[in-house]
């Protein structure tokens, strides 16, 4: 059995009621459930929240939420980790378990179903313990600085000050948006991944973090950008 977990708490500091804010004409949370319903890979979708404004629209747009977030894990120092463990566990005492799980983000409007779709085959095949998308950077960051608090700047790695770019490994960053995963060996390492993951390479076009309002303008600019190609 396979199970997709929308973590979507309702405090939002930098961008208030985030997690449902309209966004190109629907909740934000909405796609993110579009996005696992259209993929026909999960036997149930859960949004956990300790929201009812959230728990309703999750529950318009096709979601299901069988049970509340505990206080415990509404705070802002619950890890996604800890989220998972509570839900997986409360469905555990109603005698459900689940070898494989996608965590799709609630603020991530760019997955697809064909990219879930990608992960869950690649999972499979591979014997991976996790798969995720991820960003190449746009720069090496092997020549990343620093700044002090009189304005100097330095290399981080300093090292590297005459290595040519070819030279330099290729680095990515994590694109926030989903992890489809096996419980029990991530559980087990304490972590969203373990040395035995892999990533999916996505352009820089199909993710956007959104920590403020530059970044949901621009989440928005890219997703008609992509609505137009598709």
């Amino acid at each position: 059995m396979r199970l997709a977990i929308i973590p979507a708490r309702g405090g939002s500091k930098r961008i208030p009621g985030k997690n449902i804010r309209p966004f190109c004409g629907r909740p934000i949370l909405a796609y993110s459930i579009q996005a696992a319903r259209d993929s026909d890979l999960f036997d149930r979708i859960i949004v956990s929240t300790d929201s009812p404004q959230i728990a309703e629209v999750a529950r318009l747009y096709g979601a299901e939420v069988p049970f509340w977030r505990s206080e415990t894990n509404s705070d802002d120092y619950a890890t996604l980790l800890d989220v998972l463990q509570e839900v997986l566990g409360q469905l555990a005492e109603r005698g459900e378990h689940y070898a494989e799980v996608c965590c799709l983000l609630p603020t991530a409007p760019l997955v697809t179903a064909k990219r879930l779709q990608q992960a869950h085959t690649l999972l499979e095949q591979k014997g991976y313990d996790a798969i995720f998308p991820i960003v190449r950077f746009g720069y090496p960051i092997q020549r990343a600085l620093r700044q002090t608090e009189d304005g100097h700047v330095a290399m981080l790695q300093p090292e590297h000050y005459r290595t040519r770019s070819q030279d330099l490994p290729t680095a990515f960053h994590d694109a926030g948006q989903f992890y489809s995963f096996r419980p029990e060996p991530c559980f087990a390492a304490g972590k969203m991944f373990t040395d035995n993951s892999g990533g999916i390479e996505i352009s820089e076009l199909e993710a956007q973090d959104i920590d403020g309002e530059t970044d949901w303008a621009l989440c928005e600019l890219k997703y008609q950008l992509l609505q137009k190609h598709r």
